[in-house]
This record gives structure tokens, sequence and C-alpha cells, in this order.
């Protein structure tokens, strides 16, 4: 999923807040039971990976302490009134295995894409670090969820297929954004795009199955992302 600051204001760019946020997401797991898969926070933005391994109130939930709390201690702080999100945060269902590693890379590299950092072991702010060296203690990433889904027999696997996917993105990297991962319904094989938009019955009205790289998307209608991305709307940065 991903949820964006309001009117695309750069209201993470401080530390702390980006700081306060993870540790409202390691709340919202220790309160909720929310899996996280990975996760990233920017200055305008941020993306979160998980899995509904309860029932449907748990994201809505959990999402709503974090951006909650997030937005009050902000406003708090300075004497700020008003949204301090946008109306609401964009999921999208991404198929397990190949898709999910491709869309956990995607997000690792967000900042090494704006042109912050040039790896993103450098951003302290995301999941790569600790996918790559799991905590002992106030742990985020449900390592061995997230190793199972993307379809590995054991954790060391997964963790040096992930590196080496990280850096053989790295060589070929560029600043451009894969949509896909932030405004599509739904990101994977066509049998999987398929199950997901009957699944939706009459609310997949409108909606598109397109092919993207090494994938099929669900979408809606073209005319409504070109109303919200348009060049005025657009982030200064690639993501």
């Amino acid at each position: 999923m991903t949820q964006r600051c309001h009117k695309r204001e750069f209201l993470l760019k401080f530390k702390q807040d980006r700081h306060r946020w993870i540790q409202w997401l390691f709340e919202a797991k220790r309160r909720f039971g929310l899996v996280v898969l990975n996760y990233a926070v920017t200055s305008n933005h941020i993306h979160l990976i998980v899995k509904d391994d309860s029932d449907h109130r748990t994201i809505p939930q959990a999402v709503g302490l974090i951006a909650g709390r997030t937005a009050q201690e902000y406003n708090r702080r300075k004497h700020r009134k008003g949204s301090f999100w946008e109306d609401r945060y964009h999921s999208t269902a991404v198929e397990t295995g190949e898709h999910l590693l491709r869309c956990l890379v995607y997000i690792d590299l967000n900042m090494v894409r704006a042109g912050v950092v040039d790896h993103p072991s450098k951003w302290p702010y995301g999941g790569y670090n600790e996918i790559q060296k799991p905590r002992r203690k106030n742990i985020i990433i449900a390592y061995q969820r997230l190793r199972e889904l993307a379809g590995f027999k054991d954790y060391g696997t997964f963790a040096s297929a992930h590196l080496k996917w990280v850096q053989s993105a790295l060589k070929d990297i560029d600043a451009k954004r894969a949509s896909r991962w932030t405004e599509s319904i739904a990101v994977g094989s066509r049998p999987f795009i398929e199950r997901i938009k009957n699944a939706m019955g009459a609310m997949a009205k409108g909606r598109s199955i397109q092919p993207t790289e090494g994938a099929f998307e669900l979408r809606e209608a073209q005319s409504a992302y070109n109303s919200i991305f348009d060049p005025k709307n657009r982030d200064i940065d690639p993501n």
C-alpha cells in the first residue's frame, strides 16, 4: 500500500516523524497482529507491504492507528491544523513468489531512485536492513512469513536471493516510477489477476487487465489516473 502526505507536502521530512511512524508500525504489529513484510518511509509518502492473515479489519485498524497517531503528534508539535494525509491510502494486491520479490526490491530502492542514498542499507527508515539482518528484539518484519510467501525453504536462502535481486537492480536503476506497484489494483500472473477481478464482481466494472514488465496488472480506467497524477500533481521525486 501507498499513503501520501496531504497535497504531497513534505510532512515527514524530519527524522523524528519518520522514526515515530516506524514506532507506531511496531505498535500496530503488537496490538493487531499486523504481518509486516516490508516498508519505507520517505519525506512525503510511505510504502508498506503487509499480509492479511487474520480478518479484514486488521489492516484498516493498523493503518488508522499509525496514520492517526503520526498526524496527531506532528500537528500538536507544529501547532498545525488540517489534514496530514491524503484522504485514503492506495492498496495493491501482489501475487506471492517472484512478484512479491519484485515489489519488495522496488520499495527497498525507493530512496536510491530519488537520489538521496546510493544503497538501501544507508536509508534507516525502511525494512531492508532488518530483512538482511533479522533482529532479536523490537522485530517488525515477519521474517518467516516473508520467506514462505516469497517461495523459499529457509530464511538464509531467501535473504541471499533478496540481496542478489537488490544488487542486480542497482546496476540497472533509473528514476522512473513503476506505477504498477503504487497505482494498480493488483499485480501478478494473468490467472491471479483474473481471480482478483472475478472476486471484485460489479466493482470490477471499468477495470482492465494490462500487461506490464513480466506480469499483468488490474487498473482503473486511465482517465481516473490522469486526473490524479497529471504533471501539476506529481511528486518531485520519482516515487
